[in-house]
């Protein structure tokens, strides 16, 4: 589904949580098609190795809800890339079920993840983007952070609204000189859909999306082409939230 590779990030050093395998790991494939050195971060230590073969990134085991974890990795990457530009939080995690049946531990869980995942990654790789011209950060929110209209996903909606608003702050107190935008898409043919009822009715596309058609909206917010856009929560839903 990608064109033709243009090398739009030549040069630039770019750091990929989550990116072992669905949204995160189709990032790092575009990315590294398109020039870009990278470090890749995971869990799934198997899954991270075959994704840093093929794009010839840096595969670093983590789990970004522990900070001395994280912390380890982004030195690690830091000096293997000679710093970086560039940061995609695409860890993430689903866990369905009603109120009732999402327990509080399951729902710290999710949070951890999705929400203070994100900040500790971001406030690790500081120190880094700071002394970068033009650095950027895409955070991996959903549409379930705009309009949480699907059942049994309160927890996973209130940590990727957390994302969106946790965006806009950081952008507001990070400008000028780092760029943070959120993307937010729509069902995506991944692992974490995996049993799950596919109801494109609701999508105006009438379709879920391919990992690579949201790789592209995060390429672009990485790019200089969207050297004016800070702050967004950019919709990639196929008409999710309005249809």
């Amino acid at each position: 589904m990608s064109p033709t590779p243009s090398g739009r990030l030549r040069g630039r050093r770019i750091l990929i949580t989550g990116a072992a395998s669905g949204i995160g790991r189709g990032t790092a494939e575009l990315f590294a098609a398109e020039g870009a050195a990278l470090t890749l971060l995971d869990c799934n230590r198997e899954g991270l190795a075959e994704v840093a073969r093929e794009t010839r990134g840096l595969s670093i085991t983590a789990d970004v809800t522990q900070e001395a974890s994280v912390t380890r990795a982004v030195e690690q990457g830091a000096a293997a890339m000679g710093g970086i530009d560039g940061v995609v939080n695409a860890a993430g995690i689903v866990i369905h079920g009603s109120v009732l049946d999402v327990g509080v531990a399951d729902w710290r869980l999710v949070l951890d993840v999705n929400l203070t995942g994100t900040y500790i990654v971001v406030r690790c790789c500081l120190p880094w983007l700071a002394k970068a011209p033009f650095a950027t950060i895409v955070n991996i929110a959903s549409g379930q952070g705009l309009l949480p209209n699907t059942p049994n996903m309160t927890a996973y909606a209130a940590s990727k609204g957390g994302v969106v608003n946790l965006t806009r702050a950081l952008a507001g107190e990070l400008a000028p000189s780092i760029r943070v935008n959120s993307i937010c898409p729509g069902m995506v043919d991944t692992p974490m859909i995996a049993g799950l009822e596919r109801d494109v009715d609701r999508y105006a596309l009438k379709r879920i999306a391919d990992p690579m058609e949201i790789a592209q909206a995060i390429l672009f917010l990485t790019s200089t082409e969207s050297s004016f856009v800070t702050g967004a929560a950019l919709a990639v839903d196929g008409g999710r939230t309005f249809h």
